[in-house]
C-alpha cells in the first residue's frame, strides 16, 4: 500500500512538474508579447507626442505670424527690450513704463501690428474682446443701409471716390465693397458680443483678427461710419436743425475737412493706407462707438498729456477700453492685473 502511495505521489509530481512546464513557457510567451505590445506602444506614443507637438508648433507659429494682436507680454519686460541703452529718450521711456506699472497697476500689455489701420485695430479688439454690445444709437437704426442711404437718399454721389486703405480709388463698386464692410461689421460683432464665455470670445476674436480680409472690412466700415456721421452733423449745420456736437464743430472747422467730401478725401482715404487717425478723428471714433478711450501717451510723460481720454466728455455708462502710444502714431493694449 505504501508503494502504491508513492507511485501516486511521485506520479502526481511528475504531472504538476510538466503541467507547469508547460505553462511556464505559455506565460513567459505571453509575458515576451506584453513586453513587445508595451514597447511598441510606447514608442508609438513617443512618435505621436512628438508629431504632434510640431504640428503644434507650426499652427502656434502660423498664428503667432498672421495674427494682428499679439499675447500678452511683461510690460516691464517689453520696455527693457525695446528701450535699451542710455540715451535719453530711452530713459524717458522706461521711466514712463515703470510708472504705468507701478502708479497705474499696468503689468501686461498686447502688441499690435504697426500700419495704418493700428488704432482702429487696437480699439476694435478691445470692443470685441470684452464683449462690448453695440452703441445705442446702432442699435435703432440698421447700419447695413447707410450706404444706400449716402447716396441715393443724401445724393451724394462723389461716394465714388471713396478709397479702401491701400485700395484706392474703386469707382462704381465703392457701393457694393461698403455694403459688405457693413455686413462684416455687423455678423462679427453680433456673434462676438452674444458670446458669454470669455475663453471662446477671445479665440474668437483670435481667428477673426488673424484674417486680413475680413479685418480690413471691419476698419473701412468703422471708417465709413465716421463719414456718415460727419455727413449727418454737416447737413444739420448747414440747415440750422438742432445743433451738432463739439467735436464736429471742431472737425469741420479745420481747412483739410470743412465739409464731408474733403473730410473724405484729405483724411478718411489715408487712413490705412499712409497715415492713422489723429486725434480730433479720436475723438469721432470714441464718441460713434460710445466707448471712452483712455490713452496713455509714454512721450507725453511728466506732462498733464500723458493720460487723455476720447472724448473727453462722455456717458457714465459707457464702456472703457485703454491704448498705450510711444507716438500718437502705432498703439498697444495696456492690460492691468489686480
Amino acid at each position: 500500500g505504501r508503494h502504491e502511495v508513492q507511485s501516486w505521489t511521485t506520479a502526481t509530481k511528475q504531472s504538476l512538474h510538466l503541467m507547469w512546464q508547460k505553462v511556464k513557457v505559455q506565460l513567459m510567451l505571453s509575458m515576451s508579447f506584453l513586453i513587445a505590445v508595451f514597447w511598441y506602444c510606447r514608442r508609438l506614443y513617443s512618435f505621436l507626442a512628438q508629431l504632434l507637438k510640431r504640428w503644434s508648433n507650426y499652427l502656434q507659429r502660423k498664428l503667432i505670424r498672421n495674427l494682428s494682436v499679439l499675447t500678452e507680454v511683461d510690460l516691464l519686460g517689453y520696455s527693457a527690450r525695446e528701450w535699451k541703452g542710455e540715451t535719453k529718450q530711452a530713459k524717458h521711456m522706461r521711466e514712463a513704463y515703470e510708472e504705468l506699472f507701478w502708479s497705474y497697476h499696468i503689468k501686461y500689455l498686447r502688441q499690435v501690428r504697426r500700419d495704418n489701420y493700428c488704432v482702429l485695430r487696437a480699439v476694435l479688439f478691445q470692443i470685441f474682446s470684452q464683449g462690448i454690445p453695440f452703441p445705442s444709437w446702432m442699435k435703432e437704426r440698421d447700419i447695413l443701409k447707410l450706404p444706400e442711404k449716402l447716396l441715393y437718399s443724401q445724393g451724394c454721389n462723389w461716394i465714388q471716390q471713396y478709397s479702401f486703405g491701400p485700395e484706392r480709388y474703386v469707382g462704381p463698386n465703392a457701393f457694393g465693397k461698403l455694403r459688405k464692410c457693413m455686413e462684416t461689421l455687423k455678423t462679427n460683432w453680433t456673434e462676438i458680443s452674444a458670446t458669454k464665455d470669455h475663453e471662446e470670445r477671445g479665440n474668437m476674436c483670435n481667428t477673426l483678427f488673424s484674417d486680413e480680409s475680413k479685418e480690413h472690412k471691419l476698419y473701412e466700415a468703422i471708417k465709413f461710419i465716421m463719414l456718415y456721421e460727419v455727413v449727418e452733423a454737416y447737413e444739420q449745420l448747414k440747415n440750422r436743425e438742432e445743433p451738432i456736437h463739439n467735436l464736429f464743430s471742431l472737425l469741420l472747422a479745420r481747412d483739410s475737412s470743412s465739409d464731408p467730401l474733403s473730410f473724405m478725401m484729405n483724411h478718411l482715404n489715408s487712413i490705412g493706407d499712409s497715415i492713422c487717425l489723429d486725434q480730433v478723428e479720436l475723438f469721432l471714433l470714441g464718441y460713434l462707438l460710445e466707448v471712452k478711450i483712455k490713452v496713455y501717451r509714454l512721450h507725453r510723460f511728466n506732462t498733464e498729456e500723458f493720460q487723455v481720454n476720447y472724448p473727453d466728455e462722455y456717458r457714465r455708462e459707457w464702456n472703457e477700453i485703454s491704448l498705450l502710444t510711444e507716438d500718437d502714431r502705432y498703439y498697444h493694449i495696456p492690460l492691468c492685473r489686480t
